[in-house]
This record gives C-alpha cells, sequence and structure tokens, in this order.
C-alpha cells in the first residue's frame, strides 16, 4: 500500500486522543497513512485552516458543520462530519468568588444535579453572569443555553455567554472575564489546580451522551478522495476502539501528556471520570464522563445533528424544520457503513434515534445483532424525536 500524505488539524484537549493515538501507536502506518497533525490556537483557527485546505480533515466541535449548512458563522465553506471523536468530555465551573457564594447558601457541590446547581448559581450571580465557551457553535455552547432556559427561572439581566480559546479558559477566569465556563477537559481541571475554579457539573448532567468532536472534512472531500477517506476512517475508528478499552487508558493518559500541555494524572481524570472538584481535593466519580467508543459512540446519528439545528434555528429566526433537515444533512452515516462494514465494526441498523430517551444501557439492532447504546437523558427529561420534527 503506497503511504498516502495526510494533515489533519487538532486543538490541544483530551478529545483531540484519537489523532494523537492514530500517529503514536501506528494506526495511521497500518492504514497507508503519512499522517502529519496539525495543532491550531483556537476552534475559529481551525475552522479556517479546513475550509482553506491547510488540513484535509480536522478534530471539529460538532455543530460547526451544522452551523455551516444554515449559513451562520460567516464562513461560506460547507463541511461534513464523517464520524464522532467522543462522546461528552466537557465540565462546568464556576470562580471560588460564585462557589463561596453558592455554598453560603447552602449549595453542596453534587457535581450531579444539573437543577439545582443551575438554580444555585442563579441565586449567587445576581444581575450578571458571565460564562465562557469555546466557540459559538458548540456542544457547549448548546448544553449551557439548554441547561439555563429549561430550568423555569428568571435569568440574570445581563447573561453574557463570551467565546474563550479552550487552553486559555483559566487564565479568562483569574483576569475576571469570566464568572464560569463550560470547556472540554483538560482545561477545567487546570483552571482548579491553579485554585481558580470549582467544578460545578459534568456535561453528563445535563445531555447524558453528548456528541462533542467530529472527523470533519470540506463538503464532498470524501466523495472526491475514497481511498483515503477509507483509510481515514478505518485509522480513527481503530483508534478509538483502542481508546475505548478500560486496560488502554492509563497508558493512553502517559502517552497523551507526552502531546498536550498537562500531565497524565490530570488527563487520567477525564478518562477515568474521577474528577477532583476542588483543591480541596473532593473527588466526584462521573459516569461516561468521556467516551470514544462505547455506546456506538463513534457513529455520527443523523438525530443529534437534528436537535443541534433546531436549537440553532430556534436562537437565530430560522425555520426549525428545514434547519433540522439541512443539520441532518451533514452527518454522514451512509459513509461510515461504506467505509468500516468490513472491519468489524459494529452499524446501528437505523441512523437516527429518538434523542434523551434511554436511562440505561439499551440493546438497539445492528449489523452484528445488537449494540448497546448508553443513556443519554436530558435533565428534564424532554425527548427529540426526529420522525416527529420530520412529519411536521
Amino acid at each position: 500500500m503506497k503511504p498516502a500524505p495526510l494533515r489533519l488539524g487538532y486543538l490541544p484537549l483530551v478529545d483531540a486522543a484519537p489523532f494523537l493515538i492514530a500517529q503514536s501507536l501506528g494506526f495511521a502506518k497500518r492504514e497507508g497513512i503519512s499522517l502529519e497533525l496539525r495543532p491550531a490556537a483556537s476552534w475559529s483557527a481551525l475552522r479556517d485552516m479546513l475550509a482553506m485546505g491547510v488540513v484535509d480533515g480536522a478534530q471539529m466541535l460538532v455543530p460547526v458543520p451544522v452551523a455551516s449548512a444554515l449559513g451562520l458563522g460567516g464562513m461560506p465553506a460547507r463541511f461534513e462530519a464523517l464520524q464522532i471523536l467522543n462522546m461528552n468530555g466537557n465540565v462546568i465551573g464556576v470562580s471560588q468568588r460564585l462557589a463561596a457564594r453558592m455554598q453560603n447558601d447552602g449549595y453542596e457541590f453534587d457535581f450531579r444535579d444539573a437543577r439545582k446547581a443551575g438554580a444555585a448559581l442563579l441565586r449567587a450571580c445576581g444581575k450578571t453572569l458571565r460564562i465562557g465557551v469555546p466557540f459559538p457553535f458548540s456542544t457547549h455552547a448548546e448544553l449551557v443555553d439548554y441547561w439555563l432556559t429549561h430550568l423555569g427561572l428568571p435569568l440574570p439581566e445581563n447573561l453574557e455567554i463570551r467565546t474563550v480559546p479552550p487552553p486559555l479558559m483559566p487564565d479568562a477566569l483569574d483576569a475576571g472575564e469570566i464568572d464560569a465556563f463550560c470547556v472540554g477537559e483538560p482545561w477545567g481541571s487546570a483552571a482548579v489546580d491553579r485554585g481558580l475554579a470549582h467544578l460545578l457539573l459534568p456535561g453528563t448532567a445535563i445531555w447524558g451522551f453528548a456528541p462533542e468532536k467530529a472527523l470533519t472534512v470540506r463538503q464532498g472531500w470524501a466523495e472526491d478522495n475514497p481511498d483515503i477517506a477509507g483509510r481515514l476512517m478505518r485509522m480513527i475508528w481503530r483508534s478509538c476502539r483502542w481508546l475505548g478499552t478500560d486496560r488502554n487508558r492509563e497508558l493512553a493518559s502517559d502517552i497523551l501528556s507526552d502531546k498536550l500541555p498537562i500531565t497524565a494524572e490530570v488527563i487520567d481524570r477525564a478518562m477515568t471520570g474521577r474528577m477532583l472538584t476542588s483543591l480541596q481535593g473532593q473527588e466526584q466519580a462521573t459516569s461516561y464522563m468521556i467516551e470514544f467508543f462505547r455506546g456506538a459512540a463513534t457513529f455520527p446519528w443523523r438525530s443529534q445533528a437534528a436537535w443541534i439545528g433546531m436549537r440553532l434555528a430556534q436562537r437565530h429566526g430560522l425555520d426549525p424544520i428545514i434547519s433540522a433537515q439541512k443539520a441532518a444533512a451533514t452527518f454522514r452515516p451512509d459513509l461510515y457503513r461504506f467505509h468500516l462494514r468490513g472491519i468489524g465494526a459494529d452499524l446501528p441498523g437505523a441512523s437516527g434515534k429518538v434523542e434523551g430517551a434511554l436511562s440505561v444501557p439499551t440493546a438497539v439492532a445492528s449489523d452484528q445483532g445488537k449494540t448497546i447504546l448508553l443513556p443519554d437523558r436530558f435533565y428534564d427529561g424532554q425527548v427529540f424525536d426526529p420522525d416527529a420534527t420530520n412529519s411536521g
């Protein structure tokens, strides 16, 4: 097999692991890929690198291809998600000042109950609340918006969602530019270790199984380059499978610590779900803190893209039904099935599902008989049925 050059862009986050592991452990070489990884300083920079062809593919925020399809963000380029790189992986944290107010008011920081945490935060923040997220079109922004707007409580008069690149989130908190944040690991833990933040919730407390990053390419690239697209997808699938094996997580943390500006001990918190929520060393165990493989984690469910499209449409004054349809088309389960069928991937029988319906691990039909989906509940018990959406 002739080596094929491939350039992939990424940000220094734990969920860049599928790219970093593919290079370090030889999954790229196995597929005949000469892999070049290019780091970016921010999501906007990485999006532009992909749009301009500086990289062939990218570790990208799941809502970015959706936003591009809806004409949001001022970017004429269109993108597609070939497969998901990870589910979950985010944390919400608050400044020490806010944390002290919440504790004085009796809140116990259980790192679990999104409704109680939200109510405590709104009581403590007064009239102003500035929350940092890594990008306007991100799962982080969707989680924060869904969480706060579904509490059924008055929101602060001055509620502001600010864009802060992930590595700069602790600095923004330290400078008093934000009061709270939603960010991917390890940057929430980095803020804790600097004595700047108290972790309030994992992202899973808002949406139990939320798509976070996707292997994203320019629209049409995979059809124009079917051989390298197939090699790329198989490489990433094998990397995610390795990452999803429990016995590999300690080694994964060690490997990633050589690639990311953070220690293996901090990375291991996200990998194992044993999170330190404060400098006092309070540890909270979180199920499914970040998932690379279990629960069909790599499958690009069109229903998840449709949910994001509906949410964006509501905030930007777009037609929600048309937006959901355009959003769903940016996820490519057809290419996932085509390129991964021959390597043992467990392929779900459908391309969409009811989101938020599962409170326990549940078997669904697949090519190999059944696959186990993991709990995906929204904190307020709502569900999203894409078939009901499509029927109007």
